[in-house]
C-alpha cells in the first residue's frame, strides 16, 4: 500500500510538473454541474456553501492523493432535485445523503458492488454513460441556456456569449493544448465580480463556523424516502460502476481504482460531510469526462481545485452565494455540452477493441485518438444486438430522466437476447446426459 501511494504521489507531482496549466485547466471542467446545483441549493438555505465549498475541497484532496486520477466531487443529482422541488430544510437533505452513504458502505463492504459491476454487461455500462452525456447536455439546454436570449439576461450572459465559448469550445478540439475550461472561467468569474461591483454586493471576509445537522425523525424518513431511495441506482451505476469503467477507458496507463474503494469513498464522504451541513457528493462518470476533456491526466488536478474551495471556504464561505449567482449562465452550460459530450463519446468504442470485453482500451472520440478497428471475435448479429442493448439503455434513461429505468431496460433487452443461447445450452445438457444414459 505504501508503495502504491508512493507511486501515486510521484504520478501525480510528475504531471502536474510537466503539465500544470492542463491540470488547473482540468480541475475546472466540473465546475459547470458543481456550481449551479450549489448555488441553488445554497440560496434556498437547503445547505451551507461554507460546508459544502470545505468539505468538498477536502474530499478533492484525499481523492486526488488516494487515486492519482481526476475523480469528481460532484452533487448527488436526484437528492438535488428532489431537495429543490420539494423545499428541503438542511436536516432532510443530510438524512438524504446519510441514507445513501450508508446503503453504499454496506454494498462495499459485503462485495455486493464488485458482484454487480461483475454481472452488468458492457453495452448496459455503455448506455449508462452515454444516457449520462446526453441528460446533461439537454439538461443545459433547457435550464442554463434556455433563459438567454441575443442581449439578455445582462450584457454578461447572453446567447452571443454562448455562442461563442461553444465555437471556442470546438475550436480547442483542434488545439488541444489551449486550456479552454481556465480562459472561459477567467472570463466568467471577472464577468460575476464586475456585476457584483456595480450592485455593490462584493463578497467579504466571512470565517467559517461550522454546526451540527442532526436529522429529526420526520427529516430521517422524508431524506431517506423521498430523495435517498430515488439517488441509489444512479449512485451505485454512474458514480462507481461506470466512473471505474471510464477511468480505464480515459487513463489507461494509470492504475484504475478499484469498484470497492471507490463505493467506500462515496460512503465516507456523506458519512461525514452531511453531518455538518455540506452538500451530499459522489463521484460521477461525467465530471471525469469533464475534467479529462479539459486538460486533467492525474490526481494533481482534483487536490488544486481541493485546496482553492478549501480556502475559499473558510474565509468566504456564505458571501460567496450572491458572487457565484452572477456567473455567467452561457459559460456555464457549454462547460456542461462539453462534458456531455466528452462522456457521450465512450459510446463509440462499444464495438471496437476498446470495450473492455472485447481487446485494448479506448481513449474517447473527444479525449483522444480513437481504434476504428472491429474485433474479428465480433459478428454482425453481435454488434447489432450489442448496440440495440446500448441504444434501448440510452433511450429510455434519457426519455424517462431515470438511470434505473434505463438500467432495467437495457438488462432486460440484454437477457431477451441470451435467451437463444441459455436454449441451446440446456439442449446440449439434456443431450450429454441422454447420451451417457444410453452407453
Amino acid at each position: 500500500m505504501t508503495y502504491s501511494l508512493r507511486q501515486i504521489s510521484r504520478h501525480n507531482l510528475n504531471t502536474f510538473r510537466q503539465n500544470y496549466v492542463s491540470e488547473i485547466s482540468g480541475s475546472l471542467g466540473d465546475l459547470g454541474t458543481f456550481l449551479p446545483i450549489a448555488i441553488a441549493l445554497a440560496v434556498n438555505g437547503t445547505i451551507s456553501l461554507s460546508s459544502t465549498l470545505i468539505f468538498s475541497g477536502l474530499f478533492n484532496i484525499l481523492t486526488g492523493l488516494l487515486f492519482g486520477i481526476p475523480l469528481p466531487v460532484q452533487p448527488m443529482k436526484a437528492i438535488a432535485a428532489v431537495a429543490l422541488a420539494q423545499h428541503f430544510n438542511n436536516g432532510s437533505i443530510a438524512a438524504g445523503g446519510i441514507f445513501v452513504g450508508a446503503c453504499v458502505f454496506v454494498f462495499s463492504i459485503t462485495g455486493l458492488l464488485r458482484w454487480f459491476a461483475d454481472v452488468i454487461p458492457i453495452p448496459v455500462i455503455k448506455g449508462i454513460q452515454v444516457g449520462a452525456g446526453l441528460s446533461l447536455i439537454i439538461a443545459s439546454g433547457s435550464s442554463l441556456l434556455s433563459s438567454l436570449s441575443w442581449l439578455h439576461p445582462s450584457w454578461a450572459d447572453n446567447l452571443i456569449w454562448a455562442i461563442a465559448a461553444f465555437i471556442f469550445l470546438l475550436v480547442t478540439n483542434v488545439y488541444r493544448t489551449v486550456p479552454y475550461a481556465l480562459i472561459v472561467f477567467i472570463i466568467g468569474l471577472i464577468f460575476a465580480i464586475i456585476r457584483s461591483a456595480l450592485a455593490a454586493n462584493l463578497p467579504s471576509l466571512e470565517l467559517w463556523h461550522p454546526g451540527v445537522s442532526a436529522p429529526t425523525g420526520a427529516e430521517w424518513a422524508r431524506g431517506a424516502i423521498n430523495a435517498g431511495i430515488g439517488q441509489l441506482p444512479l449512485t451505485t451505476l454512474n458514480s462507481i460502476v461506470a466512473v471505474v469503467h471510464l477511468a480505464g477507458d480515459l487513463l489507461p496507463n494509470v492504475h484504475t481504482p478499484s469498484i470497492t474503494s471507490v463505493g467506500l469513498s462515496v460512503a465516507v464522504m456523506n458519512l461525514i460531510g452531511c453531518w455538518f451541513g455540506a452538500m451530499p457528493v459522489c463521484h460521477g462518470s461525467g465530471g471525469l469526462a469533464a475534467q479529462y476533456r479539459f486538460g486533467a491526466r492525474s490526481g494533481s488536478s482534483v487536490v488544486f481545485l481541493g485546496a482553492l474551495k478549501l480556502i475559499i471556504g473558510v474565509f468566504f464561505g456564505e458571501s460567496l452565494v450572491n458572487l457565484l449567482k452572477q456567473f455567467p449562465s452561457a459559460m456555464l452550460g457549454v462547460m456542461v455540452i462539453a462534458a456531455g459530450l466528452e462522456l457521450a463519446s465512450v459510446g463509440e468504442s462499444l464495438n471496437t477493441t476498446g470495450a473492455r470485453d472485447i481487446g485494448k482500451t479506448f481513449h474517447g472520440l473527444l479525449g483522444g485518438e480513437a481504434m476504428q478497428e472491429v474485433s474479428p471475435m465480433l459478428s454482425d448479429v453481435d454488434r447489432k444486438r450489442r448496440w440495440t442493448v446500448m441504444l434501448v439503455t440510452v433511450g429510455l434513461l434519457v426519455g424517462f430522466r431515470n438511470d434505473a429505468i434505463g438500467f432495467l431496460a437495457g438488462m432486460l433487452c440484454h437477457w431477451i437476447y441470451e435467451i437463444p443461447v441459455v436454449i441451446e445450452e440446456v439442449k446440449r445438457r439434456w443431450q450429454g446426459r441422454r447420451s451417457v444414459r444410453l452407453e
